[in-house]
């Protein structure tokens, strides 16, 4: 287990990467680290019959077939939020791009070793949220959540949740959690940097700049608003020569 976890952190990708170009985000070598001489288990080559057929094939196809993984920091939303959310959870930052050799354990140790997930037995605990990994493929994804220290895997698909019993696998989902939580980073909202991939970091000077000018308290924009009112209003809408 130690050998394991040691190769968990081995290959997780950092954050930094994304904050130094656009580019970054669709470059796999810039995006994502070299992999130890690890091979999953082949006997855990397919998804847990329990899995594909509670979340359905569309769902699955996304987690199978993904193009790409984004990972976020997620957290139970408090009352009156109004920051972002992901499927009804608070974002607290995005936590990178999982690179394809993590991907492939995430699968083959969470969705298809079926000594780590207890099908037909609960635990008397509540799910915390944690980490949201979005496996993306096209315009389409699916959201699978990580929650500890009441272990479980939970997969969200088209309003529905499907949740599952990973306690024995708490010191993989422990090992997972920890580093990219750390690597985090604000999250701002992709659309307002005309992000096509929901990546949510400024990237550029331009994007810094207008999200500094976003997170300015609103009475400064109340204030300037007002200001421009006041110039295009009355005497002030008259031109001379």
């Amino acid at each position: 287990m130690i050998r394991f976890l040691s190769l968990v952190l081995s290959l997780l990708i950092s954050v930094p990467a994304f904050a130094q170009s656009s580019a970054s985000a669709t470059d796999d070598t810039a995006t994502e680290t070299a992999a130890p001489s690890w091979q999953p288990n082949p006997e855990y080559n397919t998804i847990l019959e329990e899995i594909s057929s509670a979340i359905g094939s569309s769902a699955l196809n996304n987690i199978t077939q993904s193009e790409q993984v984004f990972c976020y920091q997620i957290a139970n939303k408090p009352e009156n939020y109004r920051g972002y959310t992901l499927d009804g959870m608070a974002i607290v930052g995005f936590c990178g791009v999982i690179n394809k050799e993590l991907q492939t354990l995430i699968k083959s140790e969470l969705m298809m070793n079926p000594e780590n997930i207890l099908f037909d037995v609960t635990e008397n605990c509540v799910i915390k949220p944690q980490i949201m990994l979005r496996f993306v493929r096209g315009v389409d994804s699916t959201d699978v959540l990580l929650s500890s220290p009441c272990h479980a895997l939970a997969i969200f698909y088209g309003g529905k949740i499907s949740a599952f019993n990973a306690k024995p696998a708490a010191q993989i989902i422990d090992a997972i959690i920890e580093p990219l939580t750390k690597n985090k980073v604000d999250f701002a909202s992709p659309a307002l940097f005309n992000q096509l991939m929901p990546i949510g970091v400024a990237q550029t000077d331009e994007q810094k700049e207008l999200l500094q000018k976003k997170n300015e308290p609103v009475r400064n924009w109340e204030r300037k608003q007002q200001e421009d009112q006041v110039r295009r209003s009355g005497w002030n809408k008259l031109k001379t020569n």
